[in-house]
């Protein structure tokens, strides 16, 4: 997915006190930052706050007049790690990834971080990468924060409320000494709003204040027997702490209703469906009044047992709204109300399903069969009802819908540079046969799907080096593992390439440079041309796979399907024990288009001259065979309807989308398919000699068509 730049935008952080900010959520956040006099932050790029890094990329000039470190880290684990310097120092410090995939990489310094505590606030921000939306398995991080006793925060989704929630997590981590997880789910990064800012504040204690006066304190240590009395420290005076501090400050809140004898109690970030529902079912006005009361956990982890047994204390019911699986709130609200001898009950995943996203209709539903048990006088038969059931005695089924809609899989973007590399190996399996391929995250792991369907596992990012370990001593055929170049830097130069060196594994390791990380934006990465810090070097992966141990490097250009094919062919067959390692080069085409279409635009309108190649299909030669089509799955290669009377299917297409990149035309060419792909170049501003070339070219197929019609009569004589 294709982020975007934030240098317009990131304007908006100046805004002083009293101003009003309007913007998307995650600007918002950057901003709640700077207000909380944040003195360093960082994190690793990943979906759905990858625009996160993104801002902060675009602030460098706001984040160094405020003396605010940031930096793109290497991963995740070395984000956590970097939160190290808050645990003897009163440093502010802020990250930020792609969870629970990310929180997972981070996890041993996660632990040991929040062994040590903190004595500067520490805000991780997680985007919750769950739902319909969410391109990673489902899992729910709140299972990490109750695993190490991280507090978790899940604030209502509304601008205000979430820039105050950021701005109260830094004072709950400093006063129970504990770091915490601010999470965000995909819509609440980008919901768009207001909110009155206030002004950014320098931080009260800097990076380069700790430095000049180091400190050392033995029991911060990760080691016996400071780690024993850590936990009883977790238990006996940081979680007091922050209970304290939750209803203190009122960070849970609770929205009353005329209906005293029902209620519903659920995480902050399902505060916009569970209104909605209730609005669809007449309980609730578009200003969000209720008539059946609400207690919104603000923070998800930890409970407050008083403030909760005092919701549900008047209540003989009350449903928990808790997304996700397991039921973990559920079953501590039942062991809470169970020791307060509540007789009060509670539904959760009775009326709500055990897994998936709470949609609007799905809440609705939900909602609609706990009051059905509690309170059956408040359900109301709406509008939506009855289009539900019309379109229920339509009898639509799903297998007529799958048969009427074609399947649409997620897909490399046109002119991805992965594309022929992909289609390289299917031309490979044609003459080789199968091969067990271990596939990894990011664009190449679209290659596991139509039309390549080109891996057999994808663990995690970076890990498709080390995925095919186990095959990595059979003598004969041989296994192929692929992973991007971010992977690479993230992961699979140690735990894939240099394990593969030290044991002397036989497979072939393909790593595919775009130059970017490409998959969540295109953010700049080692080996990127172009980097963050101008004066950074550029990192080479050749020379670091060969840094390791690696004596069989080659390197290619991806577009070359031909030569792509016969490299691999080379390295699956050759005599060479040891890693094989294939470095397939080719700018990321977004990014590529990102930095070439101003220029070229620019170009043409003050009048220099500019060429555009694209590629054609003649109707005439096409077959309408489409193999083509299968080969490739490029987005501007389609079909249209056949302008010949006399044959029916559908010939290929070429749309205007086409970038020129000739995978289509080197696909046919390779694979032996048809002749009838041609390339056009679009000449703009052309010159005297342009020109002349043009109508000398023209006058000789004038000539020659006239030529073929002579010939053509005489053989009809």
């Amino acid at each position: 997915m294709a982020e975007r730049s934030f240098a317009k935008e990131v304007k908006k952080l100046r805004h002083g006190a009293g101003e009003v900010f309007h913007g998307e959520g995650i600007l918002a956040v950057t901003k709640g930052l700077l207000q909380s006099g944040v003195a360093y932050v960082g994190g690793y790029q990943g979906a759905p706050v990858s625009h996160l890094m993104d801002v902060l990329a675009d602030s460098q000039e706001i984040l160094s007049e405020l003396g605010v470190h940031f930096e793109a880290n290497g991963s995740e684990a070395t984000a956590a790690a970097m939160l190290s310097a808050s645990i003897s120092y009163p440093l502010r410090g802020a990250v930020t990834w792609k969870s629970t995939v990310g929180t997972n990489v981070a996890s041993d310094a996660l632990s040991n971080l929040a062994s040590a505590g903190v004595i500067g606030g520490t805000v991780i921000i997680i985007g919750e990468d769950y739902g319909e939306g969410a391109s990673i398995m489902q899992e729910r991080s709140h299972a990490f924060a109750m695993k190490s006793q991280m507090w978790l925060i899940n604030p209502r989704p509304n601008l205000p409320k979430m820039v105050d929630m950021l701005e109260k997590s830094f004072q709950l981590s400093e006063a129970s000494n504990t770091p915490l997880f601010f999470q965000m789910r995909i819509r609440a990064c980008h919901l768009h709003g207001q909110f009155e800012t206030k002004d950014n504040l320098k931080p009260a204690f800097t990076v380069r204040d700790a430095l000049e006066n180091p400190i050392r304190e033995a029991d911060k240590i990760i080691l016996p027997p400071f780690t024993f009395l850590q936990e009883k420290q977790k238990i006996e005076q940081r979680w007091p702490a922050a209970v304290d501090f939750i209803k203190e400050h009122n960070l849970n809140e609770l929205f009353d209703g005329p209906e005293k004898d029902i209620g519903i109690v659920f995480e902050g970030g399902l505060y916009n469906v569970v209104i909605r529902a209730l609005q669809m079912l007449g309980l609730a006005d578009s200003l969000g009044d209720t008539q059946i009361p609400l207690y919104v956990m603000n923070v998800t982890y930890p409970l407050v047992d008083d403030q909760l047994v005092a919701f549900a204390r008047d209540k003989k019911a009350i449903l928990m709204v808790e997304e996700g699986q397991p039921n973990y709130i559920e079953q501590s609200l039942n062991k809470i109300f169970n020791d307060a001898n509540l007789t009060c009950k509670i539904s959760g995943k009775d009326v709500l399903p055990v897994s998936g996203e709470y949609t609007g209709q799905v809440m609705k539903g939900g909602l609609k069969d706990f009051l059905a048990k509690y309170r059956p006088d408040l359900v109301k038969f709406d509008e939506l009802d009855a289009s539900v059931s019309a379109l229920a005695d339509l009898k639509i089924s799903a297998d007529a819908l799958d048969k009427a809609i074609p399947a649409r899989p997620p897909g490399l973007c046109t002119g991805c540079p992965e594309r022929p590399f992909f289609s390289a190996i299917k031309m490979l399996e044609k003459d080789y046969g199968e091969i067990h391929i271990s596939a990894d995250i990011g664009c190449n792991s679209f290659g596991t799907l139509p039309p390549f369907q080109i891996g057999n596992t994808i663990m995690g990012y970076g890990l498709g080096a080390a995925s095919s370990s186990a095959f990595s001593s059979v003598r004969g055929k041989r296994a192929i593992s692929i992973m991007g170049d971010g992977g690479f830097w993230h992961n699979g130069l140690t735990s894939g390439i240099g394990s593969a060196v030290y044991n002397n594994s036989d497979n072939v390791f393909i790593i595919v440079d775009n130059g970017y990380a490409a998959a969540t934006g295109g953010q700049y990465i080692p080996s990127s041309a172009k980097s963050l810090k101008e004066d950074e070097r550029k990192a080479r992966i050749q020379e670091a796979v060969q840094g390791v141990g690696v004596k069989w490097v080659r390197t290619i250009n991806s577009y070359d399907i031909a030569d792509v094919k016969a490299l691999v062919h080379e390295a699956m067959t050759s005599h060479f024990i040891g890693p094989k390692v294939i470095v397939i080069e080719g700018e990321c085409m977004l990014n590529r288009q990102r930095r070439e279409k101003p220029i070229k635009a620019q170009n043409i309108k003050s009048g220099k001259r500019e060429i555009k190649e694209r590629f054609y299909v003649e109707s005439e030669t096409c077959t309408g065979d489409h193999a083509c089509i299968r080969l490739s799955g490029c987005p501007s290669l389609t079909i249209k309807p056949n302008p010949d009377v006399l044959r029916e299917d559908p010939v290929a297409y070429v749309d205007n989308s086409c970038v020129g990149c000739g995978v289509c035309g080197e696909n046919s060419h390779a694979a032996v398919l048809c002749p009838s792909f041609s390339r056009a170049e679009l000449i703009f501003n052309p010159t005297g000699w342009d020109k002349f070339k043009h109508g000398l070219r023209q006058s000789v197929i004038g000539y020659l068509q006239k030529r073929a019609d002579r010939q053509r009569g005489r053989i009809s004589l």
